[in-house]
């Protein structure tokens, strides 16, 4: 299984290599856009756009309002792993 998750480009860092700078939840990564660039999405317009990143790679562009839901849910999950660990923590001291 993998896990994209959302993030903002913010500006491009080398348009020969399609790389731009993706701000995902404060931690500015440079990330390869090849796949969310084409003829009707330039990379010169993508500044601004929201991708789903993996591996170093923007595999998909969604809308800020999916990037929003998320990464929302994202945070969730991380708040329910740490009420786990948490539980596993106290299971193991009793």
């Amino acid at each position: 299984m993998c896990l994209g998750i959302p993030g903002q480009i913010t500006e491009l860092v080398d348009l020969e290599f399609l790389v731009a700078k993706v701000d995902i939840g404060g931690v500015k990564r440079d990330v390869i856009i090849t796949c969310v660039v084409d003829d009707e999405h330039p990379a010169e317009s993508c500044v601004g756009d929201w991708v789903l990143v993996h591996a170093g790679f923007a595999m998909s562009r969604l809308d800020e309002e999916e990037a929003a839901r998320t990464l929302a849910l994202l945070a969730e999950l991380g708040d329910m792993q740490a009420e786990i660990d948490l539980m596993r923590q106290v299971g193991a001291s009793a």
